[in-house]
């Protein structure tokens, strides 16, 4: 398959600078890096075509020639892994280095301020799922909850180093934890870094480990951790517990804990923002008549007055019954939606009744000669 013009790859002109190059590939490499697009075969064959571009025109000597003899010229032939010797990221100084620059904005290049692999690091944050109910998300919960992670060994403070010991620097790599390699050919002289296969990139050496961490200068344990759920908490928020996620290596800090919060559904309110929502079923009496009621609130019981002729879904506000505002700000609102509810069965004097006052008032009842409601809708839409 014949490989597309380097110019064209980078969407740049014959006469683009070397700025113009250099901006064109970090764009590139961000959109097509294979840690941004996990799994995607294309994008990881663009990142390797955007590479092997860069590669060739970022350098003086290499674009020369290429502006000469373009593909055909024998010096670009091993940048798939062939005799050339620029499998994966090719040549360290001017490849790693840019990828580096162009994902962590610098600090990783050949003049010796490369990013060390025995620096310390920052321990991995941890997540727990905590499921609470909407009686405690009303008033909040202290709770304690457990969760297993790695802390640093008490017994060697963490150096994995057996007591009266100590880790000492690896002869092979002098403490970097990598190995350089260099190779000379016909077109330059080319570094290329790996890690150190003597000390597995730690850059010291563990001879009399610790008995209790086994070396790794860390053990796994079990911590109960105190957590507290505010008021006002929303299904789907999350807590941040600074400093209790995993334990750090080599001197760095401890990652953090996201304490995930997940609210059951109640068995009779339902959440809407910062209010409350129920549905209370009375009698068609009471709608007609009127009548005091009881309502169930989150807090307890309340009265609440339904007028005189209250239609069904009729909603009906009680101030404050509802979720306390995470910052502090009042309370939301309890909303009552009444649901009228109509007998299935009467007696014969009950029907007689509603008979009687069907005529009273002047209305229609069904299966008798008196116009149907369908027949009143179709003459009100004209029809016959």
């Amino acid at each position: 398959m014949a490989k597309r013009c380097y110019y064209e790859v980078l969407g740049l002109s014959q006469n683009a600078g070397q700025e113009e190059v250099k901006k064109a590939y970090r764009r590139l490499a961000r959109e097509y890096h294979p840690d941004a697009n996990p799994g995607d075969k294309e994008s990881e064959m663009k990142f390797k075509e955007v590479k092997e571009a860069y590669d060739v025109l970022s350098d003086p000597n290499k674009r020369a020639r290429y502006d000469r003899f373009g593909h055909e010229e024998e010096a670009f032939q091993g940048f798939n892994g062939g005799p050339g010797g620029f499998g994966g990221f090719g040549d360290f100084a001017s490849g790693v280095e840019d990828i580096f620059e162009a994902f962590f904005g610098g600090g990783f290049s050949s003049g010796g301020r490369r990013r060390s692999s025995t620096a310390p690091r920052r321990g991995a944050d941890l997540r727990y799922d905590l499921e609470i109910t909407l009686e405690e998300v009303v008033y909040g919960k202290d709770t304690t909850i457990t969760i297993p992670r790695s802390e640093s060994c008490a017994r060697c403070d963490g150096s994995g180093a057996k007591e009266g010991t100590s880790a000492e620097t690896c002869n092979a790599c002098g403490g970097s934890g990598q190995q350089q390699v260099v190779r000379n050919t016909s077109y330059g002289r080319f570094v290329s870094v790996r890690t150190c296969e003597n000390c597995r990139g730690e850059g010291r050496v563990i001879k009399d480990k610790c008995p209790e961490c086994r070396g790794q200068g860390q053990v796994r344990m079990e911590k109960n951790i105190e957590i507290k759920i505010p008021p006002g908490v929303d299904d789907g928020s999350k807590l941040r517990v600074a400093g209790e996620g995993e334990a750090g290596s080599r001197g760095g800090p401890p990652g953090d804990l996201y304490v995930f919060i997940h609210v059951q559904p109640h068995d009779f309110f339902q959440r809407h923002g910062n209010h409350l929502v129920c549905e209370v079923p009375i009698s068609f009496v009471d709608a007609a008549l009127g009548n005091e009621i009881e309502v169930p609130t989150i807090n307890g019981k309340t009265d609440l007055r339904i007028p005189e002729g209250t239609q069904p879904e009729t909603e009906f506000t009680i101030k404050g019954q509802g979720i306390p505002s995470l910052r502090g700000r009042g309370k939301g609102d309890l909303i009552v939606k009444v649901k009228v509810e109509v007998p299935r069965k009467l007696n014969s004097q009950q029907k007689k009744i509603l008979q009687e006052f069907a005529h009273e008032g002047g209305g229609e009842i069904t299966g008798q000669k008196e116009k149907s409601f369908f027949d009143r809708m179709k003459n009100a839409f004209g029809g016959k």
